[in-house]
């Protein structure tokens, strides 16, 4: 197990956005961050999955569709 941080490029990481929010995302250690919400989009072998069933879900929400109502007012239509 490699305790390094995947290798993005940073050019895919300024245009991947959040598959639900549309929000950008940041990476964090092993996972990219969406900016609103906060759903956990893991890296896989270098490879960003972006799968909204695949994200973990932010601290204090207990699922998905909890998710989408908390954050209706973000997510576009």
């Amino acid at each position: 197990m490699s305790s390094a941080s995947p290798k993005i490029d940073p050019e895919l990481l300024k245009i991947i956005v959040c598959p639900l929010t549309r929000s950008p995302l940041r990476l964090e250690g092993e996972e990219l961050v969406a900016t609103v919400g906060g759903l956990r989009y893991p890296i896989r072998e270098g490879i960003p999955v972006l799968l909204v069933d695949e994200a973990t879900l932010p601290q204090g929400v207990a699922s998905l569709d909890e998710f989408k109502r908390k954050f209706a007012e973000q997510i576009p239509k």
